[in-house]
């Protein structure tokens, strides 16, 4: 059973063994935050529901990076085509992003490290 990150601050999203896909999205912000927080916490929230939906990591400096965890290429595309999530991107064009890239990736091997 995968556990799956919701929360990005928490800690690495605890995925299955590869194969698996990893969606990239880079992103500079514009100045205007007006619903930023609320929206994305909400796309946080319903992506977690989306069938293939395995976890997801973020940083954000001045290049933000959020990287979400699927199971198939399909999963992805559903996720992209969800009606709240086409209102999201449509907004973040509008309003959040001064530039962004989506990157998607095929896993097909993990290692890593934890402290004990």
């Amino acid at each position: 059973m995968t556990t799956v990150n919701t929360d990005p601050a928490n800690r690495i999203a605890s995925t299955p063994q590869p194969p698996y896909y990893a969606v990239i999205f880079t992103s500079v912000r514009t100045g205007d935050d007006r619903g930023y927080r609320q929206t994305a916490e909400r796309m946080m929230e319903l992506a977690s529901r989306q069938p293939g939906f395995l976890g997801v990591e973020s940083a954000r400096e001045t290049v933000g990076i959020t990287v979400s965890y699927w199971r198939d290429l399909s999963s992805i595309k559903a996720w992209k085509a969800d009606a709240h999530h086409r209102t999201a991107q449509e907004t973040g064009r509008k309003r959040w992003y001064s530039e962004y890239r989506i990157r998607i990736c095929r896993v097909t091997a993990e290692y890593g490290f934890t402290a004990t």
